[in-house]
């Protein structure tokens, strides 16, 4: 593929990207949809620059909004006339605004980063309207957690029986936040033919101050509101503080409950509530067109795999920004030919620009999926030279684990704490676990200014788990100890994160 020069908009994606309307002039939805996209790969990579600042959660939510409008970015950028891409463009801003309040406050946050303006473009928000299911019953909202609603909670659930079913806290970039899901019994009679299991009240904590979780000690709740935030009393001695929270009954029988009552007296019935709106499908994709859409989509999707806390360390997502940077600016650049032959000869040359800045790590996921979507043998005849065999340069090898622990770095800081209680849900048992993510310095053998790595371990049935704000603080040497009874101790910060499990730590290889 030929150099780059000046005048190519890829090369502007590297010194500034697309540019927002000059004052007094309205923005095109086509440019802020296109930048959309490069603001989320900007997020991704920032997001990841580091293991010590890795924010999984904006990792996710950045390539989660390209599930459904990946395709009708294509779509919109690839119509014939510029009327037409300012109409398609438009049609996916409002679709992608109406998936919820969270997205649409992402959108106007990053077009304004971007430099441009959603308020002339985007129709005024719809207010909320609580959804029935289809059988007409009212279903359970998540909530912020007020006052109003913890005292709500105590009297539809009895929550000094309730146990603690998993925990989750972790660093976001530099804060804490954090996800409880808590099994209840209810203290509202329910139908003769009401399923056997119990709710279960799962809630997000954001900007957590405070941690004090012994698993000895996880049964009973006291949940409380007030101006200086949310607390959560567990057992006697236990308590997570946070500034925010958001809470969702996972309760088949919700619609029964006092809140449930109160919530189905002012929801309007199913057939009033205005339908779910299909995502753009205006517009045909020719075929380097669509290999190039699908495969940024499957890119979206691995990337978004982050979400899955047992999954995120092997997620490449590093590789996957090298290869997509700038990839709004180009689809643009690439769809606004007129003529559909250099249309499609643009998005081939596309395709081809990637699959060599993904590199060696990405040589393997580009030919596998070339193969399903171009259908061309010779479509990266170019690049099958290239010596896959060889090592990404910033992944040192690592050493091969021992069998009874963990080959503890000199350093490394906590990122993430799991642990779920062994429980049986909808007919299936779930063992009891435990899952670390540290933040590990790069191999002494790795070039200087290589960011630290995260590397996950993981613990089956442990005895006991104790989490403690402390553990967050800073470095600490991870020290695994054997007691007297052959049960292993995976420690740092002093105890502030003590894990004891009868069975082997085991570090994850990759």
């Amino acid at each position: 593929m030929a150099n780059l020069d000046a005048s190519s908009p890829w090369h502007r994606v590297s010194t500034g990207g697309l540019r927002g309307a000059a004052p007094g002039q309205r923005c095109s939805a086509v440019a802020v949809l296109g930048a959309l996209l490069d603001r989320s790969l900007v997020q991704i990579a920032d997001a990841s620059s580091d293991a010590r600042c890795f924010d999984r959660e904006t990792i996710r939510v950045a390539a989660d909004v390209w599930d459904n409008n990946t395709f009708p970015l294509f779509r919109a950028a690839t119509a014939s006339t510029r009327s037409g891409r300012e109409r398609r463009a438009l049609a996916t801003l409002e679709w992608m605004a109406g998936l919820g309040e969270e997205r649409r406050a992402w959108m106007l946050e990053q077009a304004s980063a971007a430099g441009h303006s959603l308020d002339e473009l985007l129709a005024p928000a719809k207010p909320y309207v609580p959804g029935r299911d289809y059988l007409g019953r009212v279903m359970a909202p998540v909530m912020a957690v007020t006052p109003q609603i913890a005292e709500s909670l105590a009297a539809d659930y009895d929550l000094p029986s309730a146990e603690v079913r998993y925990l989750q806290v972790e660093r976001a970039g530099s804060r804490l936040i954090g996800y409880l899901e808590l099994a209840v019994a209810r203290s509202y009679p329910v139908d003769d033919g009401a399923p056997p299991e119990t709710a279960t009240l799962d809630i997000r904590l954001r900007d957590i101050t405070e941690v004090r979780f012994d698993s000895h000690d996880g049964r009973g709740v006291a949940l409380r509101s007030g101006a200086d935030g949310v607390s959560i009393g567990i057992g006697a001695r236990g308590t997570l503080r946070a500034a925010t929270a958001d809470l969702h009954p996972d309760d088949c029988c919700w619609h029964l409950s006092a809140a449930g009552h109160l919530a189905d007296a002012t929801t309007p019935p199913r057939d009033s509530q205005p339908a779910w709106l299909d995502s753009p499908q205006e517009g045909h994709l020719g075929a380097n067109a669509m290999a190039a859409a699908t495969i940024l989509h499957r890119a979206m999707l691995h990337i978004r795999m982050v979400r899955s806390a047992g999954h995120v360390h092997r997620v490449p997502v590093h590789d996957f920004h090298r290869a997509f940077a700038g990839a709004g600016a180009a689809i643009l650049a690439a769809g606004a030919h007129r003529l559909p032959h250099r249309r499609e000869a643009s998005f081939r040359r596309l395709i081809e620009h990637w699959a060599r800045r993904g590199g060696p790590a990405l040589a393997d996921w580009f030919t596998t999926l070339l193969q399903e979507t171009t259908h061309q043998p010779d479509f990266l005849a170019s690049l099958r030279d290239q010596d896959r065999a060889h090592p990404v340069a910033d992944t040192p090898p690592q050493p091969a684990p021992e069998s009874s622990a963990v080959p503890g770095p000199p350093e490394a800081e906590l990122r993430l704490a799991t642990y779920t209680s062994a429980h049986t849900r909808y007919g299936t048992h779930h063992n009891a676990s435990a899952l670390v993510h540290l933040a590990v310095p790069p191999h002494s053998e790795s070039a200087e200014g290589t960011p630290w790595r995260l590397r996950a371990v993981k613990g089956a049935n442990p005895a006991h788990f104790q989490l403690q704000t402390e553990a967050f603080q800073g470095t600490s040497h991870p020290r695994i100890t054997v007691d007297d009874d052959a049960a292993r101790h995976f420690v740092l910060h002093d105890g502030a994160l003590d894990i004891t499990s009868g069975e082997n730590w085991t570090p994850d290889p990759s």
